[in-house]
């Protein structure tokens, strides 16, 4: 297996958006690309990305691979990539992965592969009641408005309106217009934690745009797409009575 890729900066900020929420992880490559499905810990959200092999400028894969990486460790190497110059990431054995970032200097490094118990996680395929799509740090700069008053947001849905807000001791409350965002709705509702929310919206790097689907008191699931690029968030309702 050898993969080269053009961008380091853009995978380096992928893998550092989704360490916010898993540390190990299993990433298969095989001819659809590389992708990744992980659930964290506390079984509440999951994240998935996928990048098609035409984004790499080399893609070498015999057979399909899985990769149990530690993503702290990983985040730490690619750390170390600058503007400019190339990726390459090979599997060297049953145990190693060497990472080799070439600019004016060629430098390499060796991951440890883990092994990782556990099912294999698929992204589950719903129909929602509500779709939103908008810019990115508009929706970024809602949930750190709620962020400000509360430990959670309600989402509410209308057919020309969509409203995040959160209630605690004090509140917020944004509301986007059709003219702000296309909404694709009829009505609903469903209460989200600010905790997740604001790991998901480190996405907002990776894309200027963020779809929002939900349903009433359903999993909803964020969308950063980026090109050919899904970066993709499940997170389950926070089911209570409001405050």
């Amino acid at each position: 297996m050898l993969l080269k890729l053009e961008d380091p900066r853009f995978f380096a900020n992928l893998v550092g958006v989704i360490s916010e929420l898993v540390t190990e992880v299993k990433i298969r490559v095989n001819k659809d690309g590389m992708s990744l499905t992980a659930v964290d810990p506390a079984t509440v959200a999951m994240v998935y990305f996928n990048i098609p092999p035409e984004l790499f400028s080399e893609f070498q894969v015999e057979k399909e691979e899985v990769l149990g990486v530690n993503l702290g460790d990983l985040k730490n190497i690619l750390r170390r990539s600058g503007i400019g110059g190339s990726l390459v990431i090979e599997k060297e054995d049953e145990n190693l992965l060497r990472i080799g970032i070439r600019s004016k200097i060629k430098r390499d490094f060796t991951l440890a592969l883990i092994d990782i118990e556990g099912e294999d996680k698929t992204m589950p395929e719903w129909e929602f009641k509500s779709v939103i799509k908008m810019d990115s740090q508009a929706f970024v700069d809602a949930i750190e408005d709620c962020l400000v008053v509360s430990d959670a947001c309600s989402f509410i849905a209308q057919p020309n309106k969509f409203i995040i807000e959160a209630k605690g001791l004090h509140s917020s409350r944004i509301e986007f217009s059709s003219d702000e965002a296309e909404i694709y709705s009829d009505s609903s509702s469903a209460r989200f934690s600010l905790e997740y929310l604001s790991k998901f919206i480190k996405g907002a790097k990776l894309s200027n745009r963020a779809e929002i689907n939900f349903s009433d008191n359903h999993p909803m699931r964020l969308n950063f797409p980026t090109g050919k690029v899904m970066l993709s968030f499940v997170l389950a309702p926070r089911v209570e009575q409001e405050d």
